[in-house]
């Protein structure tokens, strides 16, 4: 896509509208054109470029089909957020951030580990010989379990990226990645701080259109550069990996 037409395009979304001057995090001074009307612009040049950026990145990560994890819990971004991991079969979290989910994931494992076995205990109706109470409380464990955790289900390991919209709102998870040295990518408002991100993308991090543009981006990016899938292991290789 050429420069102008994307900047258009972000344009279009809104995603040049930032906040007022006052909240502004000293880092993203970079990234402002100038203000209207008590509201800070941003440079939609540097968005766009930085937007490129990220985009490369994806790329290669879809290249090599790593994981990236999505993380959006604010209410404007939790739908988006959850639509493209579940597009490209990834994980998410579009919820509120579990402190510990990358520190502690040793745990979080073991959390979806019971949660998948009860779900499956469900689903083949061996809950049968528990009883109605039993039953109950299994019911209300899976729900709470699935609230905080389902979006993870089937993640094995640290990802190997994350994608976040409002690193100021999920600067737990921003943290939590710059302490495993896991890159991220945000999609941020003139509030955030930059420091903590590796592949800043400095726009409306506040509005439907212009959260639903940048994922769609990237889930198309994602998708358009997949990599094949890597071979099966032999009988030997399972056998050394668990020896």
């Amino acid at each position: 896509m050429e420069k102008d037409q994307l900047i258009e395009q972000l344009f279009a979304v809104g995603a040049h509208f930032g906040y007022a001057p006052s909240r502004r995090q000293p880092s993203m001074a970079r990234f402002i054109y100038g203000a209207k009307g008590g509201t800070e612009l941003f440079d939609l040049e540097k968005t766009a470029a930085c937007l490129e950026d990220a985009l490369a990145y994806v790329k290669k990560l879809a290249s090599e089909r790593k994981t990236i994890l999505f993380v959006g819990g604010k209410a404007e971004a939790r739908g988006a957020v959850k639509r493209t991991a579940e597009r490209l079969n990834l994980p998410f979290v579009a919820s509120r951030w579990i402190g510990g989910t990358l520190t502690n994931f040793s745990e979080i494992k073991r959390r979806l580990g019971r949660l998948t076995d009860l779900t499956t205990m469900r689903e083949t109706g061996e809950l049968a010989k528990f009883t109605k109470r039993e039953r109950l409380l299994i019911d209300r464990d899976i729900v709470d379990l699935e609230a905080m955790f389902g979006g993870l289900k089937g993640m094995t390991k640290l990802p190997d990226a994350l994608m976040i919209v409002d690193s100021r709102a999920e600067e737990g998870a921003a943290k939590e990645a710059k302490l495993f040295n896991i890159p991220v990518i945000a999609l941020m408002n003139s509030d955030c701080d930059r420091s903590l991100v590796t592949y800043p993308i400095p726009a409306n991090d506040a509005s439907l259109q212009s959260i639903a543009f940048v994922l769609d981006a990237i889930a198309q990016t994602y998708l358009d550069n997949l990599g094949p899938l890597a071979p099966a292991p032999t009988p030997a290789e399972v056998h050394e990996a668990k020896a």
